[in-house]
């Protein structure tokens, strides 16, 4: 068996990792403290393979310790990321929530849908696209027929650009005065570059429905 040392200060992730190159030889890719590049080969065909073998791997091999610092960071950065969709989302939920409009359609992003599970002879159930149909015919509708009289929000999580929050509401119906009661409700919420994209609520839509139409 023919063994090769490649030894390149392009090559710094990479002490300890061998690859075969070809039937028979090993190639063993060290990396060099000095900033010159060398390398030790054995020259016959077997060392051109391992060459050819160490250039396919685009220097990019890692050891067990780098490969395990680069996936840290890459967690790193992950767990960055849904904070911030979780900042973002909170702000949106926050806004809506006090009636801030001016904020809500800042959070906006210029394709963002808002949809609203249930029964969809509810005026304000359905979906909504942009901004402009958003607050020119949901935010119309919804603060007509309906008003909150309790609201919590108990949990939230957050993965990459989703964020879901659940809490507990109670409303009453103006177009038949009935009250809801207390009901579960939960709302997922993507984003996209800071801003949000999609808003998809769900609630007691059936409870809703009985107290929209007075029954």
């Amino acid at each position: 068996m023919f063994e090769f040392e490649l030894g390149f200060n392009l090559f710094p992730y990479s002490k300890g990792v061998a690859t075969r190159a070809a039937p028979g030889a090993v190639c063993h890719i060290i990396p060099l403290p000095s900033p010159r590049t060398t390398m030790t080969l054995l020259l016959n065909s077997a060392a051109s393979a391992c060459l050819a073998a160490a250039v396919a791997l685009g220097f990019s091999a890692l050891s067990p310790g780098m490969q395990e610092a680069k996936e840290a960071s890459g967690e790193t950065a992950k767990a960055d990321a849904s904070a911030a969709t979780l900042a973002t989302a909170k702000a949106f939920l926050t806004a809506a929530g006090s009636g801030d409009g001016e904020t809500l359609r800042g959070l906006m992003a210029s394709d963002f849908v808002w949809h609203n599970e249930g029964d969809k002879r509810v005026p304000w159930i359905g979906s909504w696209s942009g901004p402009d149909e958003v607050f020119g015919k949901f935010m119309p509708a919804f603060a007509s027929g309906l008003k909150a009289d309790t609201w919590t929000t108990d949990y939230s999580f957050v993965k990459d650009d989703q964020a879901v929050f659940m809490g507990t509401m109670s409303a009453t119906l103006t177009k038949s005065g009935a009250k809801t009661g207390v009901f579960s409700w939960a709302v997922r919420v993507e984003v996209k570059d800071g801003k949000v994209k999609s808003w998809n609520w769900f609630e007691d839509s059936y409870g809703v429905s009985k107290a929209f139409h007075g029954e």
